[in-house]
């Protein structure tokens, strides 16, 4: 397992985390495989499927001697945190604010990003020692919001998710965020269906170059 920082460091130098939900098992490695391979560094499995830590763990393996950083999503409470992190999850996201779930994962050294929406969701996860925040869902706030909870707060580090699309994500970046996190705009989910890699694969490189192209601005 990486440290924290260089975790920290892949998911910002990637600059998306693709979010993996609902996937089967017998699935979920060639799909994370070509969403690596199309230059997603930063893979997030979600803990409210079935068989989360399995696929958590299926996936570092696969991907053990790549730049990959496997994650969970979706972790509500500190002891769901634990059970991913013993599967091998480098970081941990959340779509709300738990302290408890962040402490958890400092004393692990593992990366968390808990689920803010307000300064004071904001205050109380930078306060629990959180790495980043996950400006969650996204396009109820849009872009601006970045700024508003910047502006009182300082330069903290936000990724928004929840809505995020090669349509918009020029925006986000220029208000600020750190990096995205996407899911089916990432995930193309009828190619998985159909079996068809190739289209994954070429799904989440249109996402990936969006990405690109925003930073570049």
């Amino acid at each position: 397992m990486a440290e924290a920082n260089a975790v920290r460091e892949r998911i910002v130098d990637s600059g998306v985390v693709a979010v993996l939900r609902g996937i089967d098992e017998d699935q979920i490695t060639d799909v994370a495989t070509a969403i690596h391979e199309a230059g997603v560094t930063a893979l997030e499995v979600t803990a409210d499927g079935k068989r989360a830590s399995e696929k958590i763990a299926a996936i570092d393996r696969e991907l053990a001697d790549t730049d990959a950083v496997v994650g969970a999503g979706t972790v509500l409470d500190a002891p769901t945190a634990q059970s991913v992190i013993d599967a091998g999850a480098e970081f941990v996201l959340a779509p709300d604010c738990n302290p408890e779930m962040i402490e958890l994962c400092n004393r692990q050294g593992v990366v968390s990003i808990p689920g803010v929406m307000t300064p004071t969701e904001a205050v109380t996860a930078m306060e629990a020692g959180a790495d980043m925040l996950k400006m969650f869902p996204a396009t109820t706030v849009g872009p601006g919001h970045i700024g508003a909870l910047q502006g009182p707060l300082g330069d903290v580090d936000v990724m928004p998710t929840g809505g995020v699309s090669p349509d918009n994500v020029d925006d986000f970046f220029d208000a600020g965020a750190i990096a995205v996190g996407a899911g089916s705009a990432i995930v193309d989910y009828d190619a998985i269906e159909a079996g068809d890699m190739d289209q994954v694969r070429e799904h989440a490189a249109e996402f990936v170059e969006a990405v690109e192209a925003a930073r570049s601005q």
